[in-house]
């Protein structure tokens, strides 16, 4: 009687290691299903069952071999996971890996460890790092001191936005309040910017107009906040759900524009010399009254 195939999806970006790899395998035994990025990686699991997933670490962009794995894992919870990294220093990553795959290669991978790893542990997977999946309203809430610091350190690094001379509280303002309305805006499904979040926002462009700021200095700020909450979210995938990310990240992005649309208003309405900053920051929370809704992409994005 024939023995059945161990199914294997294998996803890389490389060209040449998307010929030579499967064809070692295959001659191993293996019968290989490739792809050449996320998104046709996700078609075939959706449409195939596999007994193995073998993926690269980074396929266009940087760490996003997580994404194939949570997939995987939701997908097709009985399939074994393996990575395949270049990077075997990045720290991180791997200790994601090692709670969260049946194991990891280094490459150059050696081909003989890979193929008889396969072999024995798709008939004896390890037990798998449960962890709950969150919300990204929850890793934000858990990251929102680390992430204001990593901010803190890009605005450090940016040429515009250091040669304010403003003080480390000063310019973390109004932020982690604004990241606790953000995670509680992800939480609830709330489709409008609360007018707490709309006033804070106006008072925080007079404040950036008092303290010497352009406009394109305070968009510089919220796009380097942008960026690093999508950090923050690539670096907790593993723990992600995964059907609610997309969405959440669309979200996100309306967020802060719609804030930022309103700081720059009040911005533009503030004459930093004469006018009194009290008496600015009030006519900039009156003017915030309105509700602003965060869905219905009524604003552009922000690139991460």
């Amino acid at each position: 009687m024939q023995s059945i195939k161990t199914r294997v999806l294998f996803v890389d970006d490389e060209a040449g290691i998307r010929l030579t790899l499967p064809a070692i395998l295959e001659h191993e035994g293996f019968v290989v299903s490739v792809a050449a990025s996320v998104q046709e990686a996700l078609e075939i699991m959706n449409h195939q069952a596999f007994d193995v997933l073998l993926t690269d670490l980074n396929i266009g962009a940087p760490a996003d071999g997580f994404i194939l794995v949570s997939a995987m894992r939701k997908i097709q919870p009985g399939a074994a996971t393996f990575i395949l990294t270049g990077y075997p220093d990045f720290q991180t990553a791997l200790e994601a890996i090692r709670k969260q795959v049946d194991d990891y290669f280094v490459k150059p991978a050696d081909i003989p460890t890979l193929v008889s790893t396969l072999k024995e542990k798709i008939h004896r997977p390890r037990e798998l790092c449960q962890t709950p999946c969150k919300r990204l309203s929850a890793v934000i809430r858990e990251n929102s001191n680390a992430i204001i610091e990593h901010w803190l350190r890009e605005v450090g690094g940016d040429e515009r936005l250091k040669s304010i001379p403003i003080s480390k509280t000063a310019r973390i303002d109004h932020f982690p309040d604004l990241l606790a309305d953000l995670a509680n805006v992800l939480a609830t499904g709330d489709v409008q910017v609360s007018q707490a979040s709309l006033t804070t926002a106006a008072v925080h462009g007079v404040d950036r107009a008092q303290h010497g700021y352009t406009i394109p200095q305070l968009i510089a700020e919220t796009r380097l906040l942008h960026r690093v909450i999508a950090t923050c979210l690539q670096q907790n995938l593993l723990s992600m759900d995964l059907s609610a990310l997309i969405p959440d990240a669309l979200k996100v992005g309306e967020y802060l524009q719609a804030l930022l649309e309103e700081s720059i208003r009040t911005f533009q309405g503030t004459d930093s010399v004469t006018k009194p900053a009290s008496r600015a920051a009030s006519s900039a929370a009156k003017a915030a009254s309105r509700p602003r809704q965060v869905s219905g992409s009524n604003w552009p994005k922000l690139s991460p």
